[in-house]
């Protein structure tokens, strides 16, 4: 799941805050046996979702949460969670925040917006920093916390993450982009 020599970039961005809990949860999951989970995700279920991967590639997360604006008082986006996971043979080998992604074309943190241009800047810039995409997940606050946090599906029974986030995904809740995503999209 985590590679021995895991590296984390750029721990001290201000989007950090936000990854380090899922980051202790990931090591608390691969420190425990199979029966672990945390809020309904297992180490079974994330090896099966790292071995479907392309040997070389990355996993992308962008969260926003709408904020009033102090000056202006207006609703805003703010994104919350900017990662970017480096996946080596079925292992996350880096984690870094989108402020370690350095392009011309990309806006600073403070000016992503949750739209595809941006989207697909950011995307650009990990596959010519690091890897290409597999998978991209954009989506809202609300949205994050009931993927994340889902401990069971509606019969009591461990949650399918994938199948969850794809529901979410058919509801315009959150779009999934990357290589992996378009290749799902050709066989449904």
């Amino acid at each position: 799941m985590l590679a021995e020599d895991l590296s984390v970039i750029d721990a001290d961005s201000s989007l950090w805050n936000a990854i380090r809990p899922i980051l202790d949860a990931a090591l608390r999951l691969e420190q425990n046996d199979d029966t672990y989970l945390w809020h309904g995700w297992s180490k079974r279920q994330i090896n099966a979702f790292l071995g479907t991967l392309p040997t070389h590639c990355t996993l992308i997360i962008g969260v926003w949460d709408t904020v009033i604006d102090e000056e202006s008082n207006l609703e805003c986006e703010v994104l919350i969670v900017g990662s970017v996971c480096e996946v080596i043979e079925h292992e996350v080998h880096s984690i870094r925040t989108f402020e370690a992604l350095v392009p011309a074309d990309l806006p600073s943190v403070e000016a992503l917006e949750p739209g595809f241009e941006h989207a697909f800047a950011l995307m650009r810039a990990a596959r010519a920093q690091i890897a290409p995409v597999a998978w991209a997940v954009f989506t809202d606050k609300a949205t994050w916390d009931e993927w994340l946090f889902a401990a069971r599906d509606d019969t009591g029974g461990e949650v399918d993450k994938g199948k969850l986030l794809a529901s979410f995904a058919r509801q315009g809740r959150c779009v999934l982009m990357g290589s992996q995503a378009s290749q799902a999209s050709h066989h449904h």
